[in-house]
């Protein structure tokens, strides 16, 4: 741990913010995951699932937590699988 105040409390805002890219991180792998779900098994509401799933990318996209070129590919997927 460090001695100096700034550099501690550097210390718990990284793990913080850590913590907060991994919980959006996992929503977003839940999020796909049910949308592939949907897609493969032909549900009622896959049109619903890609659409929450185009807006969970761009929000992990807007917040620095995914590349914009791996929101993009990860989209073009989706929207390929709908098809």
């Amino acid at each position: 741990m460090a001695n100096i105040k700034s550099a501690k409390k550097r210390v718990l805002v990284a793990a913080k913010k850590t913590a907060q890219n991994k919980a959006a991180k996992t929503h977003l792998k839940t999020v796909l995951k049910q949308t592939n779900a949907a897609i493969e098994a032909g549900a009622d509401n896959k049109e619903e699932m890609v659409r929450l799933a185009m807006k969970e990318i761009d929000q992990a996209c807007s917040k620095g937590i995914l590349h914009k070129n791996a929101a993009a590919r990860r989209k073009s997927t989706i929207c390929k699988l709908a098809k």
